[in-house]
């Protein structure tokens, strides 16, 4: 439930869910027999997210500590010369992801400028 709403942004709860075992249910049940498992795990569960959310597999992950603590290095090192504002988006999606926001405000208001 928490992947499908993290991920999957055109449709409410519960339904993103139920969305999510349905086709977690057809997937295993299109497989041959052999191939078929009794338990259906959180990797096979992310697979099934990106797939609805229409991303990449690798984009979905059940833990973001690892996408968190390399943020800002595969940050500068897709943009150049912008350390002081990598270093404040940074902190600002660490401190929104840790819980120390505020619920009805957003994590952030960003103007990015400059050469693409």
């Amino acid at each position: 439930a928490e992947l499908a709403s993290r991920y999957i942004n055109d449709r409410h709860m519960p339904d993103k869910a139920i969305d999510v075992i349905d086709e977690a249910g057809a997937y295993q049940r299109l497989q041959p027999v052999e191939k078929r498992v009794k338990r259906i795990d959180v990797p096979q569960v992310e697979d099934i997210v990106a797939k609805i959310a229409r991303i990449p597999p690798k984009h979905v992950t059940s833990s973001d500590k690892e996408l968190l603590r390399n943020l800002e290095r595969d940050l500068k090192l897709t943009v150049f010369g912008q350390d002081a504002a990598i270093d404040s988006l940074s902190t600002a999606i660490k401190l929104s992801r840790a819980g120390l926001k505020s619920p009805d405000k957003p994590v952030g208001s960003f103007l990015f400028a400059g050469p693409t």
